[in-house]
């Protein structure tokens, strides 16, 4: 399993959804993606999507998808400055139509929700929202999965709303693989960092045996660098130094745990390369700002039927 197949695992991913809107010009929706994260497919005409963090809306036209953060609150409009309607009160079915009698537009959306602290290292490699080429092979592939949510909702056949879930969920690690793909190619994250061959056989090592005492210089050695070229590549690549990527992914496992099993702050300690809980602790509050105690309190996952 590689690392971004163990972060998706451990997202606790719950059920997606998916939606075909159908709307006529003029029109303009506002969405809130509270702690759900978007995937949007232009499948005819065209529209503007806006966001905060764009300082001009940009222009969708048919085949253009992106991905939009969790947490993100952007806007859809036929044309920019429309009267703007809640997306949360149009119609929660499948297949919707709204807006008025002018051009139509087709847009395919699926939403996914899931644990945010889970999710972390991964959406915090990617910016609140990224385009997404689907003409290479893991574009081809989020094409070819929207035609089929589409067509399954459609007929609403026998099962369709079980299938439709089922593809939905699909459609969100190959969308994620898409990101990581783009993002992974440029920029700087421990994304970019995992494409740079000796660089990646450090993390991998790191990521194999997270208790071990790690050292700049033992991880420059797996890499076959010298100890001063590896740390400029590794900041240079990651945006950090390779300790503190340690530090980092040392402290997310140990959230898992904290939220996933009973075990004592000690124990958890030991498990992620710290020789005390009080050690733990102290790295856990200074990266957190919250202890470990109180961050379990908060995040604990209830009990299972």
């Amino acid at each position: 399993m590689d690392l971004v197949d163990t972060v998706l695992s451990t997202m606790s991913i719950r059920p997606s959804r998916y939606a075909r809107l159908c709307i006529g010009a003029p029109w303009g929706i506002s969405v809130r993606s509270r702690g759900s994260a978007r995937l949007l497919l232009v499948a005819e005409g065209s529209c503007w999507l806006g966001t905060k963090s764009l300082d001009e809306p940009q222009l969708l036209v048919a085949g253009d998808c992106c991905l939009v953060q969790s947490n993100v609150e952007f806007t859809l409009q036929d044309a920019p400055g429309r009267a703007l309607a809640d997306c949360e009160s149009l119609s929660e079915t499948h297949i919707a139509e709204h807006g008025g009698e002018g051009k139509r537009t087709v847009i395919l959306s699926g939403r996914f929700s899931f644990d945010i602290a889970a999710a972390g290292p991964l959406f915090g490699a990617l910016p609140p929202l990224l385009r997404i080429d689907l003409d290479n092979r893991a574009g081809r592939s989020i094409r070819a999965t929207f035609d089929m949510l589409d067509a399954e909702a459609s007929e609403d056949g026998d099962g369709s709303a079980l299938i439709v879930s089922r593809l939905a969920d699909v459609l969100f690690v190959q969308a994620m693989r898409a990101c990581c793909a783009s993002i992974g190619s440029g920029g700087v994250s421990w994304l970019a960092a995992m494409r740079a061959p000796q660089l990646s056989t450090a993390m991998n090592a790191m990521h194999a045996d997270l208790t071990h005492p790690w050292t700049v210089a033992e991880l420059a050695r797996v890499a076959g660098m010298s100890r001063s070229a590896f740390a400029a590549a590794f900041h240079a690549r990651a945006g950090e130094t390779p300790l503190s990527y340690l530090t980092s992914w040392r402290l997310y496992r140990a959230k898992t745990l904290l939220r996933d099993t009973p075990l004592s702050i000690q124990e958890i300690a030991v498990r992620v390369g710290y020789e005390t809980g009080t050690a733990l602790s102290r790295a856990f509050t200074r990266r957190e700002c919250v202890s470990p105690g109180a961050w379990r309190k908060e995040r604990r996952r209830p009990p299972a039927a």
